[in-house]
């Protein structure tokens, strides 16, 4: 991967990671690496604007795991997807149109946290609900085409291995 990369920061109880991904191929890239890391009770947060490339993080990640490609839709209409992958189940929800915190529940979310890999767009919506030792990637598009800012948040330490690949310029 050719991404620029920031320093890593630690203290106040978190860590972080600041990169700058110059093409989708990166970004794929960067996904492909996380999801061969990731094991059951896993949770990735996707933050950002709509284009700002979560779906397509997400794709990628869930493919590199999947025994046989399959298409990716985004789960934007249907709130959540769902996969059997060689890492375990792998739940992939979008909750841009949910209204509480309490049809978050109904869809079943909070189990799976514990018991699957889940990737989440639009996280905000999770509230009080959204747990503590999640991974947060905050995707931003910068001025020239294709080129993304990832901000890459933990405070669980299981991250720092999982996401060291990420170290290296």
């Amino acid at each position: 991967m050719q991404a620029r990369h920031g320093a890593v920061c630690m203290g106040m109880g978190f860590s972080e990671r600041h990169l700058l991904m110059t093409s989708p191929e990166e970004t794929a890239h960067a996904a492909r690496q996380l999801g061969s890391r990731l094991t059951c009770g896993d949770v990735v947060l996707l933050e950002g604007p709509v284009g700002a490339g979560k779906t397509h993080f997400a794709r990628h990640l869930i493919q590199s795991l999947l025994t046989d490609p399959e298409d990716i839709p985004s789960p934007t209409f249907t709130l959540v997807q769902t996969y059997d992958t060689r890492a375990g189940p792998l739940w992939h929800s979008d909750l841009y149109r949910i209204g509480s915190t309490l049809e978050i529940e109904e869809l079943g979310l909070i189990e799976a946290f514990e018991t699957a890999i889940c990737l989440v767009e639009w996280p905000d919506r999770l509230g009080e609900l959204t747990p503590g030792n999640a991974l947060t990637i905050r995707l931003a598009h910068m001025e020239d085409e294709g080129t993304r800012q990832m901000h890459v948040i933990w405070s669980d330490p299981k991250w720092d291995a999982k996401t060291n690949q990420w170290a290296q310029p």
